[in-house]
């Protein structure tokens, strides 16, 4: 067998390396932290390691890394105020996976229960109720993107006698905005409505939120059932990871015993990525709590700093307290050509993640504000 790519294949790698490269700091739009340094993992990637089955059990495929994974977990139920002794988790593919994850436990806990989200929800949890076949209904949104309550309360009303699924947004996709757990947790006490349960998806703003002064209600303190966090979007990862928690209590009626792989059968995926948690691993030990909270510090104050430049030319940003998502018109074409940009119907937005440093802030309002005096007004109406 050939040992090398002929010449051809070889420079394909290279123009791609190349391109990549060249887009990575112009990603923008969306929420994937570029500013991450995993070189002292390579020399894991020479074995075929597998996570499969539960992290807190054994299995009998033991090239695995599920010491690290439930360290990784630990620290995500102390970032998210889990009840000590009384969750569990798992490191999944990402935050589709985690949001599938507690829809379906959910979904085993309420059978004939009803899903309610937002029209701000992201469009992959329309999808998985779909996979699901989970009865649900669209709330509608406040224009700032969190969650009507008041249509929450009348909707919620009127299903009474069915138990509600509620599907949270901790950080909307486009607009940054947090549902508050408390409130709908008050909307719920007030209904006497006593079988119900929250999931809570905090893909960005779950490693933000442990790190402000003052943050939203938003966790396992605050009424969620489960919770969903990216680990490739704040933290930074090469590939597509993240994690998700549970209360155990639920998670205990649903698991199951599998004798091929000598372990329970309590998450989503058979074969698990056993290298995301060292990644995960990796990135919480070499910044430290302290470092994370530098991290998310120094992003907040340049998503502040973003904004006041848009709006010094005339463009109309803004965002959410304790938000890196920036908020603004629909930019030109000619902007979405050099930019990565993620528009929808008239807004488009600037995540600060680490990798977007002022200098990158600089050049996009000023390439924003020749585009808007190259085109008319009306293009971002």
């Amino acid at each position: 067998m050939p040992s090398h790519l002929n010449p051809a294949d070889q420079q394909r790698l290279d123009d791609l390396h190349e391109r990549l490269c060249a887009q990575s700091l112009r990603n923008v739009g969306y929420p994937c932290n570029q500013a991450f340094d995993y070189s002292e993992l390579f020399r894991f990637l020479q074995f075929s390691i597998n996570n499969v089955g539960d992290p807190f059990g054994g299995t009998n495929y033991r090239l695995n890394t599920m010491e690290f994974e439930r360290e990784v977990l630990a620290d995500f139920a102390r970032f998210t105020r889990a009840p000590a002794d009384e969750w569990w988790g798992y490191v999944t593919s990402g935050g589709t996976e985690g949001n599938m994850y507690g829809l379906y436990v959910a979904r085993e806990l309420f059978p004939e229960g009803i899903c309610y989200f937002s029209e701000d929800t992201h469009y992959s949890v329309a999808k998985v109720l779909r996979l699901q076949h989970t009865r649900n209904i669209m709330i509608k949104s406040q224009p700032d993107g969190q969650m009507d309550y008041d249509d929450l309360r009348e909707t919620l009303r009127i299903h009474r006698d069915v138990p509600p699924i509620i599907f949270a947004n901790i950080g909307s996709t486009m607009k940054g905005a947090v549902d508050d757990l408390a409130q709908i947790r008050a909307i719920l006490d007030d209904l006497a409505i006593a079988n119900a349960y929250i999931h809570a998806d905090a893909a960005l703003s779950g490693m933000i939120l442990p790190f402000v002064d003052a943050p939203q209600a938003w966790n396992f303190a605050d009424g969620a059932d489960s919770v969903s966090i990216s680990g490739h979007k704040m933290l930074g990862a090469p590939v597509p990871c993240g994690v998700v928690l549970a209360r155990k209590a639920h998670v205990d009626r649903i698991a199951r015993s599998i004798e091929y792989i000598g372990a329970l059968d309590t998450t989503i995926a058979g074969s698990r990525s056993a290298f995301a948690p060292l990644m995960l691993w990796h990135r919480l030990r070499t910044l430290g709590d302290a470092g994370l909270r530098g991290m998310v510090q120094e992003c907040l104050e340049r998503a502040d700093y973003a904004v006041q430049q848009l709006r010094a030319q005339g463009i109309d940003a803004w965002r959410h307290p304790n938000s890196v998502t920036v908020v603004f018109p629909k930019p030109p074409q000619s902007m979405m050509e050099k930019w990565i940009i993620a528009p929808r119907k008239k807004i488009g937005h600037l995540i600060v993640m680490p990798h977007v440093t002022t200098a990158i802030i600089d050049e996009f309002v000023t390439d924003f504000a020749a585009a808007l005096n190259c085109e008319p007004r009306t293009a971002n109406r």
